[in-house]
């Protein structure tokens, strides 16, 4: 059973930066294409960024291209999402899971971004 745990969310300002961290059971990474999701209150779950097995490729939501950037660390066991030049609309609860094969859902880290 994979475990998921992210962190790194708080509260910003338009225009600010975080860096999401996704900490992973041990191995996971090297085996899987991983990403983000998002869910804002009363709204889907949507995919915000994603990143192949191997790092070699990555794909983002038309709403943050240009502004998140996903990577991860092998020796770590984690991934993560920076993300910078925040908008109001970015706010939601972040999840990290599988690309392509789906596990139980962590419980998520908050972002708020607010003036």
């Amino acid at each position: 059973q994979v475990q998921l745990v992210e962190s790194g969310g708080g509260l910003v300002q338009p225009g600010g930066s975080l860096n999401l961290s996704c900490a992973t059971s041990q191995g996971v990474i090297p085996l899987y294409s991983m990403a983000w999701y998002r869910q804002a209150p009363e709204k889907q779950r949507e995919l915000v960024a994603s990143i192949s097995k191997g790092g070699f490729f990555t794909e983002y939501a038309n709403s943050v291209k240009g502004r998140a950037t996903i990577s991860a660390d092998v020796a770590k066991d984690t991934v993560y999402l920076q993300m910078n030049s925040l908008k109001p609309e970015d706010t939601a609860v972040y999840y990290c899971n599988g690309a392509l094969t789906l596990w139980p859902w962590g419980q998520g880290t908050q972002v708020t971004v607010s003036s």
